[in-house]
């Protein structure tokens, strides 16, 4: 893939960019640029979110740009107040570089381990001194951090905030001018944050960087952001298994843009998988994240797993009804024999639009016969729709 697709690409990925016209312009220069991507280390498990930026970082890696991973162990010793309701607890610079120390195995799953530079932002921000402090401060008014929502929300409440709340976007923006970043990569709860950065370089009297600001993935619950802290998240170091049951349990108005934002797989195929068949298209998400993150190697097991489980939770939980009748059948007689369906038409109906799943696999086959092998245990599972399950036993 050429530069000026790589280019096209990261401009329709990005929810916003600071400026447009600078940074196509920049990238087009042909000169090595500079890119910055900040990690607050205090969760050190990276998880699909945090890719959806580092996929982009690594096209700009491969397009011949120097890759800056900024851990900030020393802003960490904050927390990062953003879209919080309260003062976070502090913690310590030794649990903030421990974690920090976790980050690059993770990220170069992603990221060229050879092409990517690490740092610490401890390693500028620890010499300042209290004049530089001082400095840094006045470059920023109270009025204009207060426009940031989180602290504007606290203050009109009355929640308390600490003064060194308000270091925090200033401290993350001292980090570009410290590396002399041309770009940086963040989610939009970074915006304010990368804002700054551009403002702290001008002032410090270098060039602008350019911000692009990527969406946030939404977690399993389909309603926050995904992350460690409200447990809904999937991480790239987990275990295939692990990762493959909570692929199924991606909320299917979200699924789209897992494909989207954490895949490469084209936009036509995965929409056709969607609107074919959702529940082997959350299959093949699961198989694609295992292969990306663990290799192909991987799937078949994972895929088993959760096979095995999902069998087991299914017949000892839903109800059980007793068939009496002769093997071989048509899908379709047992289901009106059992009164699955209201009648034969309805069960026709119900394969024809992938509707009904017997033993976890769809069944599109008018067509389909029922025999003894498909009793496993004595019972198959069939399922009618997203809330119907029934466990059937063969006497």
């Amino acid at each position: 893939m050429n530069n000026e697709n790589n280019i096209d690409i990261i401009v329709r990925k990005a929810v916003q960019i600071y400026s447009e016209d600078t940074l196509v312009k920049k990238l087009k220069s042909g000169k090595k640029l500079v890119v910055k991507f900040g990690a607050d280390p205090s969760r050190p498990d990276l998880h699909l979110g945090h890719t959806v930026p580092l996929r982009v970082l690594k096209m700009l890696q491969d397009m011949g740009h120097d890759i800056v991973f900024v851990i900030g162990d020393f802003t960490a010793m904050i927390g990062d107040p953003s879209g919080k309701s309260k003062t976070r607890p502090q913690l310590t610079f030794e649990e903030t570089r421990k974690s920090g120390e976790t980050y690059f195995k993770q990220v170069t799953k992603i990221l060229d381990k050879e092409k990517t530079k690490i740092v610490y932002n401890s390693e500028w921000l620890n010499k300042l001194n209290f004049k530089d402090v001082l400095e840094l401060t006045g470059k920023y008014t109270v009025a204009r951090l207060l426009e940031r929502d989180d602290f504007s929300n606290r203050f009109n409440n009355k929640t308390p905030i600490g003064v060194h709340e308000f270091m925090y976007p200033l401290m993350q923006g001292y980090d570009s001018v410290a590396i002399h970043a041309d770009i940086e990569i963040g989610g939009t709860d970074q915006t304010f944050n990368l804002l700054v950065g551009r403002e702290l370089q001008k002032d410090y009297g270098q060039e602008q960087q350019d911000v692009i600001v990527f969406p946030l993935l939404v977690g399993l619950d389909g309603k926050e952001k995904m992350s460690k802290s409200l447990d809904n998240y999937i991480g790239i170091d987990e275990e295939p298994s692990i990762m493959f049951e909570k692929s199924m349990r991606i909320p299917d108005s979200c699924l789209e843009d897992y494909f989207r934002l954490t895949t490469d797989i084209d936009t036509n195929t995965y929409k056709y998988w969607i609107n074919t068949d959702i529940v082997d298209a959350h299959r093949k998400f699961a198989r694609e994240i295992i292969k990306m993150y663990h290799g192909e190697d991987f799937i078949k097991d994972a895929e088993d797993k959760y096979n095995a489980k999902a069998n087991k939770t299914l017949s000892d939980n839903i109800d059980t009804i007793k068939f009496n009748g002769n093997l071989p059948i048509l899908l379709i007689d047992l289901l009106n024999d059992l009164k699955i369906v209201s009648s034969k038409s309805e069960g026709r109906r119900l394969i024809e639009q992938n509707g009904i799943s017997v033993n976890q696999e769809k069944e599109n086959n008018i067509d389909r016969i029922i025999t003894k092998d498909d009793f496993k245990d004595g019972f198959i599972i069939i399922q009618k729709g997203k809330k119907v399950f029934l466990k059937v036993m063969f006497e």
